[in-house]
């Protein structure tokens, strides 16, 4: 079945979907990107977009930080996703990729006096990371002191780095530090521990996305499961003592975590608590529960 994106303010299929190899974000990263899941639910034979509406709202405040001016409001671009999904009439997982980029056909570094564009196209991609528990590895690359809070294409170039050498040292995934030394996220994920019965989190200030699962998980694990979540800076240290460990994100959803650095985390399986948000998680995203449907967009 083919893929479609929209492109140039028309829906085409993705193959025809061509950019200029002088196109401005091209060469210095000018550009914003989302990534949003389309969860197939095979009961309803149903797609449902998760928290589509904060995604483009994300979105359009990165592009903000970039001086991005998009022609579509929020609404405007959750439609144009819902209608793109659809039309690509996939009946699995999917992921939408939205890029609000610099998109005049010039070089020269700067942000001022050029046309910018948006884009999106949608795949089918399964978990991000293809296990079920993950074995990670503490990263030599840092998270940058003053990253933005937005998903600029530009600055995971430092994460592609710490993922690289994290799959070269024979791990799954690699956990980067602030340049400070305290724990911050994952190369495409936040992070969470369990400790004493909570979760423990790095806070906004530890050089993180705030990102959306991230964001959901705290309220899933207060409203469902009682448990408070602690945002604070986190030593290297706690990473080898906690009782469980997890990465979110929209790619990886709920990913335990069994193996830090060569040690094992309690006694190297899915915990308790982790295992009880997947399967919470799980049935929210697939809009089989109706306390969270407000988060959860049909497509057909």
């Amino acid at each position: 079945m083919p893929s479609y994106a929209f492109f140039q303010k028309k829906f085409i299929p993705l193959s025809e979907a061509k950019i200029g190899v002088m196109t401005h974000f091209i060469h210095y990263g000018i550009a914003i990107f989302e990534g949003i899941r389309g969860n197939w639910n095979s009961k309803q034979k149903q797609i449902y977009l998760f928290r589509v509406k904060e995604h483009y709202e994300r979105l359009q405040s990165g592009c903000r930080v970039l001086r991005i001016s998009l022609p579509y409001t929020v609404d405007e671009l959750c439609q144009i996703t819902v209608e793109l999904v659809r039309k690509c009439g996939f009946q699995e997982d999917v992921y939408v990729r939205p890029v609000a980029y610099k998109s005049s056909q010039a070089l020269g570094v700067r942000l001022h006096d050029l046309e910018e564009d948006f884009l999106a196209f949608v795949i089918p991609w399964g978990p991000y990371l293809d296990m079920d528990k993950a074995r990670c590895g503490v990263s030599s690359w840092r998270r940058p002191k003053e990253a933005p809070q937005a998903k600029i294409t530009g600055l995971y170039c430092i994460n592609a780095l710490a993922k690289t050498e994290a799959v070269e040292n024979g791990f799954d995934e690699a956990i980067m530090l602030t340049p400070d030394g305290y724990v911050s996220e994952g190369s495409g994920e936040n992070i969470f521990l369990v400790i004493n019965g909570k979760l423990v989190t790095p806070a906004s200030y530890n050089n993180i996305l705030m990102g959306i699962t991230r964001d959901t998980v705290i309220k899933l694990a207060k409203n469902e499961l009682g448990i408070e979540t602690i945002e604070r800076s986190i030593d290297r240290g706690e990473l080898y003592t906690a009782k469980e460990c997890f990465l979110t994100g929209t790619a990886a959803n709920i990913t335990p975590v069994a193996e830090i650095d060569r040690r094992k985390l309690g006694n190297g399986e899915i915990g308790e608590i982790t295992g009880k948000l997947q399967k919470i998680y799980s049935e929210v995203i697939r809009g089989n529960n109706p306390k969270y449907l407000d988060w959860c967009t049909p497509v057909y």
